[in-house]
This record gives C-alpha cells, structure tokens and sequence, in this order.
C-alpha cells in the first residue's frame, strides 16, 4: 500500500501557474515574461474587472479601465506638466490586474505578501514591456496613490453607498476644486477609452524619445 501511495504522489501533476489570453499569450503567473503583455490583453482583461467587487451602483460594473483612465487625468491635473513616460505609469497603475483582478482592500490585508509579490512580479513585467521605470519612483508613487484616492472618494460617495464621512476617513477629502461626476461605461466603451488613452501616451512617449 505504501508503495502505491508513493507512485500516486509521483505520477501528480505540478498545477498550472499560467493563463492563456486572447491574443495568443501564455502569460506565466510565477514567472511572467514581458514578451507575453500584451496592451490588448490588459486594456480587454481591465475593461472586464469590477472595482468594488462589482459593489456598485448603474446597469454597468464601473471598471479598472475606466478608473485607470480617471487616475491618469487627476495625476495631470494635480502635477501639470508630467512627462509621457509618467502618464503611461499612471494609466498601468492597476495594469496586474488583467491577470489577478481588484482585490477588495480588506482581502489584500488577508492573503498579505504572497498578494504582493505575485503583483510586484506582473508590474515589472508590464514596466519593462512598456519601457518604463521597473521601480516606480518615490515621487510619482505618491502622486498616483493620492490620485487614486480621490478616485476611489467619488467612486465609494457616488456609486459604492459610502457616505462622505467614511470616504473622509478612508481616503481623505479630495482637494478643493476637484470634482467628478462617474457614469460607469459599458465594457467596450470603456476598454475602448483606455486603448484610446494608451495610444496618445505611446506615442507622446515614442516622439518625446527622439528629442
């Protein structure tokens, strides 16, 4: 019986770390290679993915594509001037989660650093496809974080049922003269926006390359 136990642990195939795309991609989870993004993958992948755990108001899921699109707009708004290199970091911000989808925060805190290192490895991949920075600066992290934050207020106020005052506390008040008024895009329109806003940042950072 031992004997058998054993050759049955044996003939046991590893599982399976790798996903398929659309495009043709065999995008290995453990060891993802920048070979394999592929922006039509992310921009399909993020069109399809629910911020909020799909926890929110309208006849559409509100996307990380479109909330991608709104960050990248707030980071200009907030630092005008920023380079395209910079812009194209912020719109791929969530760009992991083609593959791994939005995690609720409090579901991050649980899974804690395995979460991590699996989304550490996929944006690095994304970064290096991209030609952008492996490690995203200090400087341009906080700005994206804080754009995030903003986003993240009107999208709990407006379409999650947060009330002001959560938002305030988890997310902090947006500044003065800042407002957004979201309508969640159904999913081409909104996997549409962000291959739109991907086209103008790629070629912005390809023409600012030959300067």
């Amino acid at each position: 019986m031992a004997r058998m136990s054993t050759q049955a642990k044996r003939s046991v195939k590893p599982p399976r770390v790798w996903q398929r795309m659309l495009s043709g991609r065999r995008l290995d989870l453990a060891h993802p290679s920048p070979v394999d993004v592929e922006i039509a993958d992310i921009a399909h992948g993020l069109a399809r993915v629910a911020r909020w755990n799909g926890q929110t108001k309208g006849g559409h899921a509100f996307s990380v594509a479109e909330h991608s699109v709104i960050v990248e707009d707030l980071c200009c708004l907030l630092e005008p001037g920023l380079n395209p290199r910079d812009r194209l970091t912020a719109l791929l911000h969530d760009s992991p989660e083609y593959v791994i989808g939005d995690m609720i925060s409090p579901f991050k805190a649980l899974l804690g650093e395995s979460y991590k290192s699996i989304e550490a490895r996929l944006q690095e991949a994304i970064h290096i496809r991209f030609e952008l920075a492996t490690v995203t600066p200090v400087r341009l992290k906080k700005l994206i974080k804080k754009a995030d934050h903003i986003s993240a207020w009107f999208e709990a106020v407006q379409l999650a049922g947060f009330s002001e005052e959560e938002s305030n506390k988890l997310f902090g008040k947006p500044p003065e003269g800042i407002r957004l008024k979201l309508k969640p895009l159904s999913v081409p329109a909104a996997q549409e926006a962000f291959l739109a806003r991907y086209g103008q940042l790629h070629n912005d950072f390809e023409m600012s390359k030959r300067r």
